[in-house]
């Protein structure tokens, strides 16, 4: 599908089956709204599967793998060419985030959809559109035409996925300075000052940080991405990853499959694909609270609230995954549980 047609496609929720996701934990023995967001999780699963008996026993974590050019300018730690050793890593199924996908029965896609060298896996999936964005100092990340390819490549793999069988997906990135774009990115789609949507990503020193800061800040100045228009921000200061993250979110919506974000890439992310498409923020599921800055805002900014607060920054859609785990054993109450008149146990009702 082209952008076009995946925004067109997105649906509302399905109000009737909320209200029966919303009965049946009112049915079951436990005090209501006891399992608080992860209940909350569960009744927009019922929405969004259109179901009041949602699953998500076949889900895919999809982690897109790309290289920024920003980290000539000295904003990481690191050099870039762990972009390619990680995302190899992943095509073993060594990493992070494939080894706790396999723990809980998921399965992981690491994505080559703009990594700077060819990289080595049979079960890396190749979607290159170009090798790694330009230098945000010297030119726009990439071209307008590369963004958009950038995006439908992420709706492409939704589709896939959906036509797979798959009901539930979960975003995840690699890449060396995407904590940059993802901060730029935040400043030009919310007008938030850049030195407070910032962090030191894996590290950085304070130097390190300040020359981060006035990086983002020459990079906006210099091409002045318009925040009215989404696809502007992405092409001009924007990543790869960030493209495939939208795509993704995007096509899981236009396929009625839920969509669990992570860090503060992927909601910088989702706050694109949200921009493009409002509907689409419903078909999202917030999994933690991102460490870097930036974080707060976007949630917010999304209107979401994440359902774990544990300090995770790792990325690779791991605290997605993690999130995934509680969906599981709320659902295993949600399916398993007797109800209130099986035990003859008297119903709670709300008090006032």
């Amino acid at each position: 599908m082209t952008l076009e047609q995946t925004i067109a496609l997105v649906r509302p929720l399905c109000g009737e089956s909320m209200d029966a996701a919303r009965r049946r934990f009112s049915d079951i023995a436990m005090p209501l709204g006891s399992l608080g967001l992860l209940q909350e999780a569960v009744v927009q699963l019922a929405g969004i599967q259109r179901t009041g008996r949602p699953e998500i026993g076949r889900r895919a974590v999809v982690v897109f793998c790309a290289d920024n050019g920003v980290v000539a300018e000295g904003v990481t730690q690191c050099g870039q060419e762990v972009t390619a050793v990680v995302a190899e890593n992943m095509g073993r199924g060594q990493s992070t985030v494939c080894l706790m996908a396999r723990r809980i029965g998921m399965d992981a896609f690491p994505v080559d959809i703009g990594v700077a060298r060819d990289v080595q896996g049979d079960r890396i999936l190749r979607r290159k559109v170009r090798y790694g964005t330009a230098d945000l100092l010297e030119q726009p990340a990439m071209t307008r035409e590369e963004a958009v390819r950038a995006v439908e490549t992420g709706i492409s793999l939704a589709e896939q996925c959906a036509a797979d069988g798959y009901r539930l997906l979960c975003g995840g990135e690699m890449g060396i300075g995407n904590t940059t774009t993802s901060a730029a990115v935040t400043a030009a789609l919310t007008g938030a000052d850049v030195y407070t949507v910032t962090g030191r990503g894996a590290g950085l020193s304070s130097a390190g940080l300040s020359r981060k800061v006035c990086v983002i800040q020459t990079a906006l100045a210099l091409h002045r991405p318009d925040p009215d228009d989404p696809m502007d921000v992405l092409h001009k200061v924007g990543g790869l990853d960030i493209a495939g993250l939208a795509g993704l979110y995007l096509g899981a919506a236009a396929c009625g499959l839920p969509a669990v974000l992570d860090g503060v890439i992927s909601c910088a992310a989702a706050l694109l694909a949200v921009r493009l498409c409002p509907a689409a923020g419903d078909y999202l599921i917030a999994a933690h609270r991102p460490e870097e800055p930036a974080g707060k805002l976007l949630l917010e900014r999304l209107g979401k609230t994440p359902m774990i607060a544990a300090g995770l920054r790792l990325g690779e859609g791991t605290g997605a995954v993690a999130a995934v785990s509680l969906l599981d054993l709320t659902l295993a109450a949600y399916d398993g549980m007797v109800s209130f008149a099986e035990t003859g146990i008297e119903a709670y009702t709300p008090q006032a």
